[in-house]
């Protein structure tokens, strides 16, 4: 299974953000979309970082409010892992594990055009488990 039989099945929408946005602003997007993390972009289609729900928390924690009225670009993760739509899906969901990282954007030629999350992926995995269980059940009963 690849990273493209789950954006099939989940679509190819991504919310992105500028770097230069403030944390606020990025708080106000996260609740609009009802979203745990966004990519960061400059635009056409860069993957310049991404931050999340978490890193929002742990800044709070650290640097108090202010960190609201500063830049998304102090607090997101700028080393990004990212994947592309014909890497297989159980080698991302290992790779997610061992990196305890949960959302993954999907790039083509270098350019953005998808992200998965954990959820994502867990939930292709549920239905290839279960389409194989249905294969077998109807084999045996043969």
């Amino acid at each position: 299974m690849k990273i493209s039989d789950v954006l099939r099945s989940k679509g190819t929408d991504v919310v992105t953000v500028a770097p230069e946005s403030t944390v606020g602003e990025l708080l106000a997007l996260l609740a609009e979309h009802r979203i745990g993390a966004v990519v960061v972009s400059a635009g056409e289609g860069s993957v310049d970082g991404i931050v999340s729900e978490r890193d929002v928390v742990r800044r709070l924690h650290s640097d108090g409010l202010a960190v609201l009225e500063g830049p998304v670009s102090a607090i997101m993760t700028a080393e990004v892992h990212t994947c592309g739509e014909h890497d297989d899906v159980r080698d991302l969901a290992g790779e997610m594990t061992d990196r305890r990282i949960r959302h993954v954007p999907v790039v083509r030629d270098g350019k953005l055009v998808a992200i998965v999350s954990i959820g994502d992926i867990v939930k292709q995995r549920i239905r290839d488990l279960a389409a194989e269980r249905d294969q077998l059940e109807a084999y045996i009963t043969q």
